[in-house]
């Protein structure tokens, strides 16, 4: 575990699960929900993981790549989805270490991924600044994407305001579709609590105002700008607003694609997303 401070903010990155931060706060107030002792960041409603080389959910696992099609592993059973990637399973190695920040990278090689994912994580006294960067080591382009996937404590009363021009329904198996116009997101506990959508068209910013504070600003910068999943699971006190670079299982479906493609990216390109988290 490497811990991170600067001004009131203090960190715990978990470079053997995931990079994933286990803990973040303010003022010693939680802003992301932490992993209690002996859990995991990814089982349960806590910690901030990264995705990748995909997001969210492709349905049965498939993706084609030079004509070539591939099963991912199945880790969301009951759906038949692949969920999240691969870099927030592995070990992270770490380069560098400061009292406020940290830089930290990992590989991928599961056909047709051959990837290297590079994470910088840094505290300010304004707040946190994490930027990812996904370069494809591979000798073909190969469709892939990042997302950074936080959960944020939503205390009763949170209100979650951000402009977007597109919003998507869910299916049984909670695969985006049916995309229509959508006016922006200004909503409290009723609008929040259960839901579980996307949104493309996304201007970067989502503001949060939480009963006795502190407010908080999320900003993404990049690949990350576009589209955004918010999920608020019903009354676990928490909500995800995630920053990600494609449509859920957009690379199966044209029509999803349209709203947030997940492109392939040529031998040596790279994607980049960054978000800060200040307070609001």
């Amino acid at each position: 575990m490497i811990a991170l401070a600067a001004g009131d903010w203090t960190a715990q990155l978990l470079e053997d699960q995931g990079a994933a931060l286990g803990a973040l706060a303010w003022r010693g107030q939680d802003i992301v929900a932490p992993v209690p002792p002996g859990g995991h960041p990814n089982l349960g409603f806590h910690s901030a993981f990264l995705m990748a080389p995909w997001t969210n959910r492709l349905a049965e696992g498939r993706i084609t790549v030079g004509g070539q099609a591939y099963r991912m592993p199945i880790n969301r059973p009951a759906e038949g989805h692949a969920l999240h990637g691969f870099v927030r399973e592995q070990a992270w190695t770490v380069g560098s270490v400061a009292g406020d920040a940290a830089v930290l990278s990992c590989t991928v090689d599961h056909a047709p991924f051959r990837c290297t994912a590079r994470l910088r994580v840094a505290l300010a006294p304004a707040g946190l600044h994490l930027a990812l960067e996904l370069t494809n080591d591979g000798a073909v382009p190969t469709p892939m994407g990042i997302g950074w996937h936080p959960f944020l404590t939503r205390p009763a009363g949170t209100r979650l305001r951000f402009a977007a021009t597109t919003i998507f329904g869910r299916d049984a198996r909670n695969l985006a579709i049916g995309p229509r116009p959508f006016a922006g997101m200004a909503g409290g506990d009723a609008v929040l609590d259960g839901l579980d959508t996307h949104f493309a068209g996304w201007d970067g910013v989502a503001e949060m105002s939480r009963p006795g504070g502190p407010d908080l600003r999320l900003a993404a910068t990049g690949d990350w700008a576009r589209n955004l999943q918010v999920f608020a699971p019903r009354g676990g006190g928490v909500i995800c607003v995630e920053p990600v670079s494609h449509a859920p299982d957009a690379v199966n479906r044209p029509a999803i694609a349209a709203h947030g493609p997940m492109l392939p990216l040529a031998p040596g390109a790279s994607l980049h997303g960054s978000v800060t988290l200040l307070l609001g």
